[in-house]
Parts: structure tokens; C-alpha cells; sequence
């Protein structure tokens, strides 16, 4: 059975458009608030990015949650991995973000974490929303939840992050860009790296509500790649507005993207004798990721795109890494969720630890050339079955032969279809990838 309201990652949205209105997030709180009651009750946090909206859906979230009789601790601006590792540390029996990720100011969404800082179960994602049909109540008024401010969350996150990488290691000597994206991460990230000894320039770090990933972040990283090159840095560190995502940038102003920090990441702990067992990608993974593993003798596979698939693997087998091109590194031998600043201090501790530079770390894996293209839908449709773009498929696959691939898939998060090819020829991949695009967007248009 399909969820009428959860997607890949939460609730999400434009504001003011279903379901991301005021009124259905008050709702929202109040069912989430009645299946955690019918699960024992305690205490749940709510966190934010910085983008406008998000002060009216985190009253909305705390009334709903106080009209079923549940206590709330506000975070107020928090990056979503310090709200899962907060919800552990501080025994609470949910954690709620609002947050729309990478997607630009006037997007939003809610997403939650269960007492252990993981993903909702797809069967506590459907008793919430069975409660969203139910007419609303509000317990007796000596039942209300009741809610206070969490004054110390940043100095709790701060510590832990510093506590991922060896106690005695300093990065004293190096200079680092960090670019939070005018996002969640824009008074913790900065801090993070400058406590640990680096000299630090800041980007990104004047949130007004508005500019939340605009030019700036993991999604566009130029002015970084920029500022790294003029400022004679030793790397670029690019999160997204939630802090979820993390984007390198290396002293020659390139960028390393979620696949070479993957690769970085795993070689350092197979380096340390740390057994990691299978590194899980996505369909979306550079080939060149799964050819340097293996030439590690490091296993690989694939899991459809979403960290939600990467994490349910990982913990089905009992692994440890695992991520995605866009910069959504997991390492459960950290912590529980992606996080952006905790996947960049492995790198930058394996930096130290072996005296290279990003870009001589990263030099152990070759990408092949890859083109994404998005295409828009004015709605959704399954355009896989369109026999237009299936013949297109094979007519391209014909053309790339052995040394290529593709993938065609809905973007979970945004009215997208994506089109993605791969192959040892740059020129070729670019032509395959716009040529079924333009076949998929003519589909549309029909």
C-alpha cells in the first residue's frame, strides 16, 4: 500500500501548496503526537534549518504535539544530523526536522527520527498517517504537553563531532573554506574545524531567511572552488541547508564529490586494518567508485537512490559505509545518519594522519564521464513505459555498447524526471544524455 503524504524523506513540499500548509502540519504534530502517546508518550525535539518558514511550522508542530499530550524541546536552527544524534543522547522518543534539504527557501518539509536517531519505520510512517484522517481532539488542559528550549544543542553537537576523528589529532597547519550554505550548519560547522586548530574562512554563514542554498553550498559550489584557489586554502568543505550533505573541494579548486569521498573514506579504514564489509552506492554511482574499490579488493553494491535504501542495506547486513554521488555520506561507525561535517573530518583526518593532500587522496579513483539531465514534469507519470523513450534507451545503449550506461528515474524530492548516462567518452555521454532527454520532454509535452 502506497503512503498518501510520506515520500522518500518526509513530508515535502512548497509552502503553502498541500501538504505544506500550517494547517496540515498542525495536524501533523497531533497525529505523530497520538501514535508516540499510544507508544508510552515522552518527550519529542523539533529542529529547523534557517529558511522563513520554518517558524510557522515549528509552532504549528508544537501545538499539535501539545494538543495530544506530548512535551516538546525546541533546537531552533540545528543541522538534521545533530537532531538525530540528539534525540539519542538527550532519550527523547522522536526527533522532527523542518527542512526541505538542498531545495530552494520557499520548499519545505518535515522528516523525523525515531529514539535510536534513525528513519521512521514504514509502519509507524502509516499509523501517522492514519491518524491524519481521524477528526482532531485535544486532551484535558492539565494533560497538555508542555515545551522548553534546549539552550546548550550547538555546544552538544560541536563536541560530538569533534569526538568522530582520534582525541590527540589537531589539523593545525591547515586552511579551510567552509561554506554552510546560509543553512542549518552557519554557527556549528565553522566552529567544528576552527576548534580542532584549522584557520577557517567563512561562507554562507548570513542566513536571512531567504538565500538558503542560493548560489552557495554543496549544490553549488563554484564560489567555493573559487575562494579555495584565491585564498590559497588547503580544501573547500560545501554542506547543504540541513547539513546532511557535504561536498570537498581540493587545493586546485576541483571539486570531490560524494563518490571520491566515499572512496576516500573506505580505502582509510581498510589503511587502519577497520573491517567495513560491503561500501554501498546507488544506481547513480560512478562506475569509476566501484572499479577502485575493487581494485582494493573492497566489495560494492548498489541500492536504488535515496539514503533511506543505502541506510536499510547497511544495517540488513550489518556494514558500515555507504553513500551517494550528491554528497550523502553514511558512516555507522560514527554515527547514525548522513552527516556532512562528520564524513568531511574523516577526510580530513585521514589528511593528516598520512600527510597528502585532498587531491593526492582522491587520485586512487578515476571517474568516468557522466551527464545528469533534468527534465520537469508538469506531473508525475511512470515515462519508463513510454515506448518513445524505451526505444530511445536502446538506441543509445546500442551507441555506448559495453563501455557506458543508463538510468532514467523520478526524483523523489522534486518534479523531475532524471536522465543519467555514463561511458569513457565525455563528448558521447553528454550527446546520448540530451538527446533522451529531449525524447522524454517531448513525451510530456504530448
Amino acid at each position: 500500500m502506497d503512503k498518501k503524504y510520506f515520500g522518500t524523506d518526509g513530508i515535502r513540499g512548497k509552502v503553502g501548496e498541500g501538504p505544506i500548509t500550517a494547517e496540515f502540519i498542525l495536524k501533523l504534530g497531533w497525529a505523530v503526537g497520538r501514535v508516540l502517546a499510544k507508544e508510552g508518550g515522552g518527550k519529542v525535539l523539533i529542529g529547523k534549518d534557517t529558511r522563513i518558514s520554518g517558524y510557522m511550522f515549528e509552532s504549528a508542530l508544537q501545538a499539535g504535539l501539545s494538543a495530544a499530550g506530548v512535551d516538546i524541546l525546541l533546537l531552533g536552527p540545528m543541522p538534521t544530523p545533530a537532531i538525530a544524534y540528539l534525540t539519542r543522547t538527550l532519550h527523547a522518543q522522536a526527533g522532527i526536522v523542518i527542512s526541505a534539504s538542498h531545495n530552494p527557501f520557499y520548499d519545505n518539509g518535515v522528516k523525523f527520527f525515531s529514539s535510536s536517531g534513525n528513519k521512521l519505520s514504514d509502519e509507524v510512517e502509516f499509523a501517522i498517517e492514519a491518524e491524519l484522517e481521524k477528526e482532531f481532539t485535544t486532551v484535558d488542559s492539565a494533560k497538555l504537553g508542555k515545551a522548553e528550549r534546549v539552550d546548550d544543542a550547538a555546544g552538544r553537537y560541536i563536541e560530538f563531532c569533534k569526538s568522530t576523528i582520534p582525541s590527540l589529532m589537531e589539523f593545525k597547519g591547515l586552511k579551510i573554506v567552509v561554506d554552510a550554505a546560509h543553512g542549518a550548519t552557519y554557527h556549528v560547522a565553522p566552529s567544528v574545524f576552527r576548534e580542532l586548530g584549522a584557520e577557517v574562512i567563512e561562507m554562507g554563514v548570513e542566513p536571512d531567511g531567504l538565500n538558503i542554498n542560493e548560489g552557495c553550498g554543496a549544490t553549488s559550489p563554484e564560489s567555493l572552488q573559487k575562494m579555495v584557489v584565491s585564498s590559497n586554502s588547503d580544501l573547500g568543505v560545501a554542506l547543504d541547508g540541513d547539513g546532511d550533505r557535504l561536498i570537498l573541494v581540493d587545493a586546485k579548486g576541483e571539486v570531490v564529490d560524494g563518490d571520491e569521498i566515499l572512496y576516500i573514506i573506505a580505502q582509510a579504514r581498510t589503511d587502519n586494518k577497520k573491517e567495513i564489509g560491503t561500501v554501498v552506492g546507488t544506481y547513480m554511482s560512478n562506475l569509476g567508485l566501484e572499479h577502485a574499490l575493487s581494485s582494493r579488493s573492497i566489495p560494492f553494491k548498489r541500492v536504488p537512490v535515496g539514503d533511506r535504501h543505502i541506510m536499510e542495506m547497511l544495517k540488513r547486513e550489518g556494514w558500515v559505509l555507504g553513500g551517494e554521488s550528491s554528497g550523502h555520506i553514511i558512516c555507522l561507525d560514527r554515527t547514525s545518519t548522513g552527516d556532512g561535517i562528520v564524513s568531511a573530518l574523516q577526510v580530513i583526518a585521514d589528511m593528516m594522519k598520512k600527510g597528502r593532500s585532498l587531491h593526492q587522496l582522491k587520485s586512487g579513483m578515476t571517474k568516468y564521464p557522466q551527464c545528469l539531465v533534468n527534465v520537469k514534469m508538469k506531473k508525475r507519470m511512470d515515462i519508463t513505459s513510454s515506448k518513445p523513450v524505451q526505444e530511445a534507451v536502446k538506441q543509445a545503449e546500442i551507441q555506448l555498447a559495453d563501455t557506458g550506461r543508463i538510468l532514467l528515474r523520478l526524483s523523489g524530492t522534486e518534479p523531475l524526471v532524471r536522465v543519467m548516462v555514463e561511458g569513457k567518452n565525455a563528448d558521447q555521454v553528454k550527446q546520448v544524455a540530451h538527446d533522451i532527454a529531449d525524447v522524454v520532454s517531448d513525451v510530456m509535452e504530448a
